[in-house]
């Protein structure tokens, strides 16, 4: 288990206070960026990492998207294609879920 900078899993403010708001609850990336059990703090708020999933885009639903934040899939295709240049929704793009909850 590891203590992580919460910028590696939520890489913006906007993301971290919503941690904090309990609005997003997990978040998919690229690659794997943390293991079960590991520990991330916002504003003296500990949350940890409860799980780690290997799916594809193709996998995610609305509810994953509102997980993220997200008002369901549509808006969360449209948030990707904002903060990546060149995005493009591909179906069988590999991805990683990282799940956390807050600890204290």
């Amino acid at each position: 288990m590891a203590q992580l900078d919460p910028g590696t899993l939520l890489p913006n403010d906007r993301m971290r206070q919503q941690a904090l708001d309990g609005a997003v609850t997990q978040i998919h990336r690229g690659q794997q960026y943390a293991d079960e059990g590991d520990t991330f703090e916002i504003d003296e708020t500990t949350f940890e990492v409860v799980d780690v999933d290997e799916r594809t885009l193709g996998d995610m639903t609305d509810v994953d998207a509102r997980a993220e934040g997200a008002r369901d899939l549509d808006h969360y295709k449209q948030i990707l294609e904002r903060a990546h240049e060149n995005f493009e929704w591909d179906d069988d793009s590999d991805i990683v879920c990282h799940r956390f909850e807050r600890l204290s």
